[in-house]
């Protein structure tokens, strides 16, 4: 009978264990539910600034000021992109977790400038959007086969 001296099968090199699971786990999906769930909204915020401009109010003398048309187009893209990029860390991706850290941040950015026109949607995507970040680096530790 021969004696293993590597030990049980469990106890896996980590470059195995990480070629095992392809898919994303823990933070990472539920930055990726964020993302997705934030994209669309900030898509539905940008058609409502494109379609009905006289439905927000503007805020005078704001130092961020642009027409809200303009607006429109920067959140319809921005958000679609968030959205793509929250599918794409469903599939466990190293490169779709640095790009959604970007493109949430860039969220962020804009609906910061986007406060004087619809504050509270803007504050709900600005909170949506740290905690995008806050997962997306919380969860970039692998060990025994959990995420931190």
């Amino acid at each position: 009978m021969a004696s293993n001296t590597d030990g049980p099968a469990r106890y896996a090199p980590r470059e195995q264990e990480d070629s095992l699971r392809p898919m994303a786990t823990g933070w990472t999906v539920f930055a990726a539910v964020l993302m997705f769930f934030g994209g669309v909204m900030a898509v539905l915020q940008g058609i409502t600034a494109i379609a009905k401009d006289n439905l927000i109010v503007v805020t005078h003398n704001y130092a961020y000021t642009f027409n809200v048309t303009s607006w429109g187009w920067i959140h319809l893209i921005l958000g679609a992109l968030i959205a793509v990029a929250g599918l794409a860390l469903f599939t466990g991706a190293t490169w779709a977790r640095f790009v959604g850290i970007a493109v949430a941040g860039l969220g962020m950015i804009a609906n910061f400038l986007w406060l004087p026109y619809y504050p509270f949607w803007a504050i709900l995507l600005i909170f949506i959007d740290v905690a995008v970040i806050w997962a997306l680096c919380a969860g970039m530790t692998r060990r025994a086969g959990r995420e931190y």
